[in-house]
């Protein structure tokens, strides 16, 4: 789809967009989950550890390796396992978390002006380039969490009595991971605009006023019933005549009094048959 200035798009809401809100959300939660598997030591743990009590529990960190039990809730850290802290995931796992922690915090100073910044519009470009740092976080977080989970068992040297379980760390780091790709990946998306728009809230400026011009009301005609009745032939300025007058009353008028005679030779007094 060919670009488009910014003068040819208008937003018909202030609200921030909701691909940039979904990637605020998601973005410092995976980054809480994976401060949480950086800093617990709890990658794997190890069960029925010959010589050992069977409630002995060992939790193996990239940090830390702490002993613990299965009927208590202290933990003995700072154990001492230079076989398990000279394996190359080890090291790597370290460097990729902590950069993976820094990256997020840096894409996120970047993420937070591009998404409002106190204008009407966000800026895409700038938060754009917050939710690749987002995304690159993730892969940084995916890629030592797989590795290690590939090589569980290899991991030092562990005997076919050792039960290697999984730890929670792995799968904070996983879900964690997941969250900051999902929320990186959806927040880059609005570098580009896309579905006509729609992945910014955006229209263009003539499907604006062409919905406009279709809403405007056109002026309203009323019709005026003509009233066709007879005229009179008279000139008179009453524009109707006596007899349709009459005709239109619903209610009975009253007669006229009769014409009274007039005889020249009455001389002005009553008679008692008049009284």
């Amino acid at each position: 789809m060919p670009r488009r200035s910014t003068e040819e798009w208008v937003r018909l809401s202030l609200r921030t967009p909701g691909i940039l809100i979904f990637g605020m959300v998601f973005a410092p939660c995976g980054w809480i989950l994976n401060l949480t598997a950086t800093v617990a030591p709890n990658w794997r743990t190890l069960h029925n550890l010959p010589n050992n009590p069977p409630d002995v529990v060992i939790q193996q960190g990239i940090w830390d390796i702490c002993r613990s039990t299965t009927t208590s809730t202290e933990l003995q850290c700072n154990q001492q396992d230079t076989a398990y802290f000279s394996n190359q995931i080890i090291n790597v796992a370290k460097g990729l978390m902590v950069a993976s922690l820094i990256l997020s915090i840096i894409g996120l100073a970047v993420a937070i002006p591009g998404v409002r910044c106190w204008k009407d519009r966000p800026n895409w470009t700038v938060a754009g380039l917050g939710g690749l740092l987002f995304f690159l976080s993730g892969v940084m977080t995916i890629i030592p969490i797989a590795w290690y989970t590939h090589i569980l068992n290899e991991v030092s040297t562990v005997s076919e009595l050792i039960d290697v379980r999984v730890g929670y760390c792995i799968i904070l780091g996983y879900i964690g991971g997941i969250f900051q790709i999902l929320g990186g990946s959806v927040m880059f998306i609005g570098i580009c605009r896309c579905c006509g728009g729609k992945n910014r809230g955006e229209v263009r400026v003539e499907e604006v006023t062409g919905r406009f011009n279709q809403q405007k009301t056109q002026p309203r005609r009323v019709d005026v019933p003509s009233l066709n009745r007879p005229r009179s032939t008279a000139s008179s300025s009453v524009p109707y005549s006596r007899e349709s007058m009459d005709d239109d009353v619903s209610f009975p008028r009253a007669k006229s009094p009769a014409a009274r005679s007039v005889n020249p030779s009455f001389n002005g007094r009553p008679y008692d048959a008049d009284l």
